[in-house]
């Protein structure tokens, strides 16, 4: 597939003449995850849709049924620092454009629906998370596993998982998986669908008669959506240990916190969360506790200049490349991480992650 083929565009005519902008991503065997291409292609066409008077909305969307997104094109970065070193601009490339594209549809002035069935994670929840309509369906399942790459949750999860306070917390370090049910409990969706009324949906936008007055399209747009709502989600797991999680993370030492959250509980969810942040990388467990602490007093364009600093960082470190080495390119699975102890972790280490390097932000201007 060229790489042109990546993400395809189309605008479905209304009964009142006026358009819905429709987004794929496609590459359903890589999952959709974004690569720079596509990541570049969905900021183009979503700032021309911003500007043409005739679209009242925007649809995005992925191919086949398995994921919406699982995430970003890591494997790359770590191909180019390993083959060009660490001032490679892999990295930066790709984070920063893909950082630029979730500020837009955070601020986005029309509309914005996404479609996130089957696997959301990292750069999904990314593009789901600042759109205005987010459906989830009874497949997905939600995350932000970043933990295991030795990396953190980006993405603007800076804000985003800090302002869901401890639940935030928990879901940044285990990486815990989420259902529909929890998306919706946390805000990182709107609506509940049943999968297999996505080309209803899509039918039945371009059968509104969108108002004159372009603020009334959203709640045109939720009115639609409630129709279609689902009755019987399966219960979420959020719900069923939240007076877990809130004991687990009731301390504001690093260590106690780890120890509270690596311990073993009869729950098998929790008891999987505590397995993936046992396994994942000692820096990025730090890296996200310290994230989280100081997200909760940052504005979304300052947690979006802050990541960019960090993930570029982490690039130039060693765990980020390992993990993603370990798990994605060789597949042994058996990541070397440094330091492999969260004791081992000083504030010197983790302030070095901070550190940036240009005069002047490639996100200066957002």
């Amino acid at each position: 597939m060229s790489q042109q083929n990546l993400v395809l565009f189309e605008e479905l005519v209304c009964i009142d003449g006026q358009r819905v902008g429709v987004a794929q991503l496609n590459s359903e065997k890589t999952l959709n995850s974004l690569n720079l291409t596509m990541v570049q292609a969905l900021y183009q066409q979503l700032q021309l849709w911003v500007k043409d008077e005739g679209i009242v909305a925007v649809f995005v969307h992925g191919a086949g049924e398995k994921a919406f997104c699982a995430g970003g094109d890591v494997k790359r970065i770590c191909i180019a620092v390993r083959e060009h070193g660490i001032e490679d601009n892999t990295a930066l490339d790709f984070f920063s454009a893909e950082y630029r594209l979730d500020y837009l549809i955070h601020q986005y002035p029309k509309p914005l629906i996404v479609w996130a069935t089957g696997i959301v994670m990292g750069g999904g929840i990314g593009l789901l998370r600042g759109a205005s309509h987010r459906i989830v369906t009874e497949t997905s399942r939600l995350a932000m596993p970043e933990i295991s790459i030795g990396l953190y949750p980006d993405v603007g999860a800076s804000w985003f998982l800090s302002r869901l306070g401890q639940i935030g917390l928990f879901l940044g370090m285990t990486g815990a998986q989420i259902n529909a049910a929890d998306a919706l409990q946390i805000e990182f969706a709107t609506h509940a669908l049943a999968s297999g009324t996505k080309q209803l949906v899509l039918q039945s936008l371009t059968q509104l008669d969108w108002a004159e007055d372009r603020q009334a399209h959203y709640q045109q747009i939720s009115l639609l959506l409630q129709r279609f709502q689902l009755s019987d989600l399966a219960q979420g797991y959020i719900s069923q240990a939240i007076v877990d999680i809130e004991q687990r993370t009731q301390t504001q030492d690093f260590a106690q916190l780890y120890h509270q959250l690596t311990m073993a509980s009869d729950n098998p969810w929790l008891n999987k969360a505590a397995n993936t942040l046992r396994s994942g990388s000692p820096s990025s467990a730090a890296l996200i506790y310290r994230q989280w602490q100081q997200g909760q007093t940052l504005s979304l364009a300052d947690c979006f200049r802050q990541e960019l600093i960090l993930s570029v960082q982490c690039a130039r470190h060693p765990d980020f490349i390992e993990g993603v080495r370990a798990l994605l390119v060789d597949k042994d699975f058996k990541p070397q991480w440094q330091p492999a102890t969260i004791e081992a972790i000083d504030n010197a280490w983790l302030d070095g992650h901070y550190q940036s390097l240009w005069k002047t932000h490639p996100l200066a201007n957002l």
